[in-house]
């Protein structure tokens, strides 16, 4: 009689078990069309991840996933970050990739020559951190302590190269991790080529960013490594016009006679010698360029015409004047 009694119960408690395992054994609708992206937000419950991956549409009962993590026994090991959830995943495949913690990797790509100002403008692209956050925490003095870097920002001081960051990260993570792939391309051997030349770490990176800013082409860093030597040798100014676009904010865009005229310290065409710090990142090319200058007496340089970007190079200033002449004929051509 008892037996008889029970029996619709274990019907229903079966035929719910089965439900709940065709739940989270098929995938939700919306995952048959195409992968989809999710966010588990830090210290979310796994009643809150329920909710929020039900309204993304990736499972098909919220009920199948709670009772899909019970019994899994991972409810308190699921891991915030953003996950790529594959076109046909489960609740229960969704379950072991939250559990794993295998989040979605942006890949970052810093190149040569890029400033802060433009990584901060990818990474806020990226939604890994605002603009403002990444140039602040650049110029922190406690994060530029920390890292052992002179100058006002970690500028020059971030290597170029392709970055996987993952949301969630904090800006100083990413930074820092830019910053030491960069120590660890500036060698015991490279170290002491630059204290061979009188240049510390500090002064290398600034000569180099010039040279990366410079140089269109990656054949010519060496010359153009050679005319600034050749210029701090003699006392004269660099007249980098890359230094100024620095100084005044106008990244990659022409200078005005105001422009070049500007009291701003990092000028090199009012300011002798190397300006404060780096403007740039440099790449190992002109790094190297910077510590191996060609064995060439050029003083100047410029471009050779406005569409070809590559530069002829003078000892004088009377065959300096002549490319400037030949260069600004073929910008009115234009």
């Amino acid at each position: 009689m008892r037996l008889r009694r029970l029996l619709p119960v274990i019907v229903l408690l079966g035929g719910l078990a089965g439900l709940l395992a065709w739940l989270a054994l098929t995938p939700a609708p919306a995952l048959e069309a195409g992968p989809l992206v999710v966010e588990i937000p830090a210290h979310e419950g796994i009643l809150g991840i329920a909710d929020r991956l039900g309204r993304a549409g990736v499972i098909r009962s919220r009920a199948a996933f709670v009772a899909g993590g019970a019994v899994r026994g991972n409810m308190r090991r699921l891991k915030a970050g953003e996950y790529d959830i594959p076109r046909g995943a489960t609740t229960v495949d969704i379950l072991e990739l939250l559990e794993s913690g295998r989040v979605r990797q942006h890949m970052v790509l810093h190149p040569e020559g890029a400033t802060i100002s433009e990584l901060a403008r990818v990474l806020e692209s990226e939604r890994l951190a605002s603009a403002d956050d990444v140039v602040k925490a650049a110029a922190s003095e406690r994060l530029r302590q920390a890292l052992g870097v002179e100058g006002p920002s970690l500028e020059g001081y971030l290597f170029p190269d392709t970055y996987q960051f993952v949301r969630g990260m904090s800006v100083d993570e990413m930074l820092t991790r830019m910053v030491q792939r960069m120590r660890g391309k500036l060698t015991p051997e490279v170290l002491e080529r630059a204290r061979e030349h009188g240049l510390s770490v500090h002064q290398l990176l600034t000569l180099a960013s010039i040279i990366e800013r410079e140089a269109v082409d990656p054949a010519e860093q060496k010359l153009i490594s050679a005319v600034f030597w050749n210029r701090l040798r003699r006392d004269m100014p660099l007249q980098a016009d890359p230094t100024v676009q620095y100084a005044v904010a106008k990244e990659r865009r022409a200078l005005t006679r105001a422009d070049l005229a500007s009291d701003h310290p990092y000028n090199t065409y009012v300011h002798r010698g190397l300006p404060p710090g780096p403007i740039a990142s440099p790449g190992v090319g002109a790094i190297e360029a910077a510590l191996d200058p060609a064995p060439v007496k050029y003083l100047y340089f410029v471009a050779r015409s406005a569409e070809d970007r590559r530069h002829h190079f003078s000892t004088s200033v009377a065959e300096h004047n002549a490319a400037v002449a030949r260069y600004r004929l073929s910008r009115r051509q234009l």
